[in-house]
């Protein structure tokens, strides 16, 4: 099991929090999602999973959910 954390921008609410942890969620492997908000600022975003994820899918699927990674 790896754990994994980046720094997601644009983040305001506990809806966004959701939407970011239902993109993420869907990923292969993924078994936690956790979201540490910062309104304004940058919120941390610490995903569980059963192998390393691609950084790749990982920074697609929150630009799915509207928000960038600044840093992991």
């Amino acid at each position: 099991m790896t754990t994994e954390t980046v720094a997601v921008t644009g983040m305001t609410c506990e809806h966004c929090v959701a939407s970011v942890t239902e993109e993420v969620s869907e990923l292969a492997g993924v078994t936690g999602v956790a979201v540490d908000l910062v309104p304004g600022g940058s919120s941390t975003v610490t995903v569980t999973s059963d192998a390393p994820l691609d950084d790749e899918a990982l920074r697609g699927a929150i630009a799915e959910a509207g928000y960038e990674v600044v840093a992991r």
